[in-house]
This record gives C-alpha cells, sequence and structure tokens, in this order.
C-alpha cells in the first residue's frame, strides 16, 4: 500500500526466480518430520458418506474408544479430536462423559480415556482473548452466537478438569488454563512410574486450537472431524509427526470426514517439484505391504536360525555360539519388532489381515523371542559397558534400542495387579505364575525390577487370595528385606557396622549424590592407613556400585563415575 493506492505484487514478481524452496516433503525425506499413516474410517452399515459429510457423534465416539489404545501404542502416546464448531466439541465431550460412565458401569476393568477439552471464551473485550482469537477463525465465529451458553459450558469443562487434576483454574483466567492442557498433553513424555497417568492427557478435543504451533512428540494421533483443506489440512496433521524414536513410526490420523480428494490435493501443492512422487514420500505403505515385509522379517530370521542348525525358537536363542551370532540374532529380531510395533498402530487392520499376522508369528511365541532378546541384550551390553574401546568393533557399535521393548501397557501397575487376579481358586481367565513372569521377562522397562518380581512371585503362595495393594505392600517389603540382606553380607565382610553402611547407601539415594568425605567417614572406625584406605574403598564400591545402579533404575547418581572403572 502507498497511501490510498494499492498494489497486487506477488514473490515471483519480486523474484522472478525461485530461491530455495524446503518443504514437508524435503523434511520427511530428509527425516526431519515422519511420514503420515492416513485412515478414512467407514462406517458399518450400507450408507457410505459423501466426502466432506460429518458422521453421527455416536459412531466417533465408539470408533475413537475401540482403536485409541491400538493407535497410541497402549497411550505411550497422546490424541488430538479436531471438531467443526464449539457446539460440536462441547457436544463431543459430553458424549465422552456419557458413553465412558456408562462402560465403566458395566465393566469395572474398562479404563476410561482423560479427555480434556479447550476452546476460546467470548472474548468480551478481554484483549488476551482477543488476541488468541486473531488466529483461531472458527472460534471467534462460533463465540458471535449465543456467547453465554459458551461461557456456561466451558465453565463445566474446566470445572471438570479442576476435579480430575486437583487443579484450580477459573474462565477469568483462560490462558493459564490452556497452558496447563498443553502442559499435561507434553507431560506423556514421563513413564507412568515416574508421573502417575492419572496426571495426563489421553485426549483433548479442540476446534482450532492446538492445530498450529503446537509441537510434543509424544502427541502420534489426530481424529479429525471437521473439513480441513490446504495449509490448515497440512498445519493440522504435522502436528502429529514429530520424531522420537522407533515405538512412533509415523502420525497417525483417522478421518471420519472421507477427506481424501483434500489430502491428495494438499500434497501436491505443498510438495513443490516433489509433487509427482510425494505421496509416496509423505504416507507410509499399506498394511498389505507392511505385513508382507514383517513376513520376510520373520523368514530371515528363519532362515538365520537354520543356518546355525537351530530351530526359530525363542529357547534355542540360548544355543547362539560366539557373540557375532549372537549380534546377528540382535539385529535381525530388532527389525522382527521395528515392523510389529509398525503394524500396532495401524487403525485400518482388518480381521483377515489381524489373523495374519497372528499366524506370522503369534503373540506367545513373539513374548518369548522377546524375552531371548533382552537376555541376549544384556548380556552383550554388559560387555560394551565393562570392556569399553577394548569391546570388539561389532558389539561397541550395537544400538539395542530397549525402547522398543519397553510397553506403555506392562507396567509396574500391571503387574502387581496380574499377579493379585492370579492368586485365590484357579480359574481359566487367570494367568500363571509362569505366565506373569514370561511377561516380566520380555519387557524392557521391567528390566531394572525383572530378578526382585522374579523372586517375589515364586515365594508367593497362589492359593492364597491378595489385593492389589496387599501384593504392592508384600513387594516392597520382599525387596526392603532382600536390600537389608545385601547390605548386611557386603558389611560383614568389610568390617563395617550394618546400620552405618544402611545409613551410608540411603544417604545416597534419598540425594542422588555420592559423597566422598561419607564414604571416609563411614571407613573411619577402620583406623586405616591412606594405602589400605584406598584399597579398602575400591573394594566396597566394586560390590556396592551394582547395588546402587540397580537401586537407582536408570537414574544417574551424580558423582558416582569417580568409582565407576
Amino acid at each position: 500500500m502507498d497511501g490510498q493506492q494499492g498494489y497486487y505484487v506477488t514473490t515471483d514478481d519480486v523474484f522472478q526466480k525461485l530461491l530455495h524452496a524446503y518443504t514437508i516433503t524435503h523434511a520427511i525425506e530428509d527425516r526431519n518430520g515422519l511420514k503420515f499413516h492416513v485412515n478414512y474410517f467407514k462406517a458399518a452399515g450400507n450408507h457410505l458418506p459423501k466426502p466432506g459429510e460429518p458422521l453421527a457423534q455416536q459412531a466417533v465416539v465408539e470408533a475413537i474408544l475401540a482403536k485409541h489404545d491400538g493407535a497410541t501404542h497402549h497411550r505411550r502416546f497422546n490424541a488430538v479430536l479436531a471438531t467443526a464448531s464449539i457446539n460440536d466439541a462441547i457436544a463431543y465431550y459430553h458424549l465422552f462423559k456419557e458413553v465412558q460412565g456408562r462402560r465403566k458401569k458395566e465393566d469395572s476393568n474398562f479404563a476410561p480415556l482423560h479427555v480434556a477439552c479447550v476452546f476460546s471464551p467470548p472474548a468480551e473485550g478481554n484483549k488476551d482473548v482477543q488476541q488468541i482469537q486473531e488466529d483461531l477463525p472458527q472460534e471467534k465465529a462460533d463465540n458471535q452466537v449465543a456467547p453465554d451458553e459458551k461461557k456456561k459450558a466451558l465453565k463445566a469443562i474446566i470445572a471438570d478438569y479442576n476435579k480430575q487434576y486437583g487443579t484450580n483454574h477459573r474462565l477469568d483466567f483462560f490462558d493459564l488454563y490452556y497452558q496447563d492442557v498443553q502442559q499435561r498433553i507434553k507431560d506423556h513424555k514421563y513413564t507412568n512410574a515416574d508421573y502417575p497417568h492419572k496426571h495426563k492427557i489421553d485426549l483433548t478435543i479442540v476446534v482450532d486450537m492446538l492445530l498450529t504451533g503446537f509441537d510434543s512428540k509424544y502427541l502420534n494421533t489426530l481424529y479429525v472431524d471437521k473439513n480441513l483443506k490446504h495449509h490448515g489440512l497440512i498445519q493440522a496433521f504435522s502436528r502429529t509427526n514429530r520424531i522420537l524414536n522407533d515405538t512412533k513410526p509415523y502420525g497417525n490420523i483417522l478421518d471420519f470426514r472421507q477427506q481424501q480428494n483434500e489430502v491428495d490435493a494438499a500434497i501436491a501443492l505443498f510438495s513443490g517439484e516433489k509433487s509427482g512422487e510425494a505421496k509416496e514420500i509423505w504416507l507410509v505403505e499399506p498394511a498389505p505391504k507392511v505385513i508382507g515385509n514383517y513376513e520376510k522379517a520373520v523368514a530371515a530370521m528363519e532362515k538365520f536360525m537354520a543356518t546355525k542348525n537351530l530351530a526359530c525358537e525363542p529357547k534355542e536363542v540360548y544355543n547362539l555360539k560366539g557373540d557375532s551370532a549372537r549380534i546377528e540374532f540382535i539385529n535381525r529380531f530388532k527389525e522382527v519388532q521395528r515392523l510389529k510395533t509398525q503394524l500396532d498402530q495401524y487403525t485400518d487392520l482388518n480381521e483377515a489381515q489381524e489373523e495374519q499376522i497372528e499366524s506370522i508369528l503369534p503373540e506367545d511365541q513373539l513374548r518369548s523371542f522377546r524375552s531371548s532378546y533382552l537376555e541376549t541384550a544384556k548380556r552383550l551390553k554388559a560387555i560394551q559397558q565393562k570392556e569399553g574401546g577394548g569391546a570388539p568393533p561389532e558389539v561397541q557399535q550395537l544400538d539395542f534400542e530397549f525402547v522398543l521393548f519397553a510397553s506403555a501397557l506392562i507396567d509396574y501397575d500391571y503387574i502387581m495387579a496380574l499377579i493379585s487376579k492370579a492368586m485365590g481358586a484357579p480359574t481359566k481367565k487367570k494367568m500363571t505364575r509362569g505366565q506373569i513372569i514370561q511377561m516380566i521377562r520380555s519387557d524392557a522397562g521391567l528390566m531394572d525390577k525383572q530378578e526382585d518380581l522374579e523372586a517375589y512371585i515364586n515365594a508367593l503362595d497362589f492359593s492364597k487370595g491378595l489385593s492389589e495393594q496387599a501384593v504392592k505392600d508384600g513387594f516392597q517389603a520382599f525387596v526392603a528385606e532382600k536390600n537389608a540382606r545385601e547390605l548386611a553380607a557386603i558389611a560383614q565382610k568389610h568390617g563395617l557396622e550394618p546400620a552405618a553402611l544402611h545409613d551410608f547407601v540411603e544417604g545416597i539415594m534419598n540425594r542422588m549424590i555420592f559423597d566422598g568425605e561419607q564414604l571416609s567417614d563411614l571407613l573411619a572406625p577402620l583406623d586405616l592407613g591412606w594405602k589400605a584406605r584406598t584399597q579398602k574403598e575400591l573394594a566396597l564400591m566394586e560390590e556396592l556400585i551394582p547395588l546402587l545402579k540397580k537401586r537407582a533404575q536408570g537414574r544417574e547418581i551424580s558423582g558416582l563415575s569417580a568409582y565407576d572403572v
């Protein structure tokens, strides 16, 4: 603009020649973003909705509840539901409450999704809300109609949120509520052991919010019940495709409005000179192709075992001779698990495909192979840690990717619940002692507790019934007693008072700091010369370091590295 005179000038007019273009296609090719798996959901029945035509909200809610655990890798990740209007968002919020409440009454084992809902309130002169709504055109328009109803609904939603999470948010300070929602979505990065699941959000219902600019590596799924196109579609989809690791193979899109034409058009529009091959770059391979790759990976593992004159069975892995053979098994089974993880998150598998996947490698056998993998990996990792640069090059270079073998479902609380259910009078539905132990062995997330859990389970009398809390209390007492015995044995061996050694270890674990001066104080009653004291310190720490690391469960103890050689 120049005064009252306006000119229509494009970047093409100014620069003539394109200086540089880095599109989302390039980002995906460069592994700066994930591909997308798009499922155009079709409801049961004869009526096929036209592109852009909404399904009944009840059908959408039922589909989300059916597919969410698979799509999000058993809630390791979380999701956003994009709706077409504030009224739709409110209706969905109440429908989830109703449906989940009913299911909980019908089945006490049903675990409801933690559902939040966020949309901007009527601005009513509030400058902060007005600023927020500059980028929220649908919400800004919706709030012009029946604003008091929108405020009332949002107040009730915030009240539910406060009750769920123990917060004290108010509509007057909407931005603080919005920030808290965003933080709880991001808090999925913490394991349930470090930050209980009750504090997290599984599903956030939105209209315009969170669909642009918001980034969380642990958001992997977008449910779409609004019409999207062009830049808005790409922006919304891109909330799901932030790089993490192989447990997140792609961004998951479940579209309830049959918008394949719009998706294809957006891909072509934003792919620059690579528009001809963009779909192959943007979108993951269809399920039949990945199932085929999975079958080939399993066949390759079978062929490898045959070359070693071994059957392709989990127990035979322990008969592999030499580190080279064990390394090859590690790499081959890692590929099997990577493809299985990818298939587990496909939301469009039909019954025949699920049966085919199961027939390739039955779930029980797959779990046993995971156990064999973890035992073999721990053996090789010990060589890595002990020998360091002196280990064979192929051992040094191994990446075990334990994250692929850690389930978000099978955690400490889950195992405690299984043990409780397994005790008492036997029934066909209960798991046996051996099955629970096998499950523990197959999950990398329980590696630090595996030895103690197995010992505890084997010591229990399964003919007696125990509540879940009693099982937990019993395990804590069992571990405390076991730790006390270990420390007492070390104290006796080194001529120390058991109580003094116990206090020394507890002080380290409480602060997660190793203090050399406190070690000197611990050994002071022995009245040793400096040379003998140094030797005693080294001998004592050689036994204490494994114990301290085990109790730390992956956390770093500051200062311990001075003795960790």
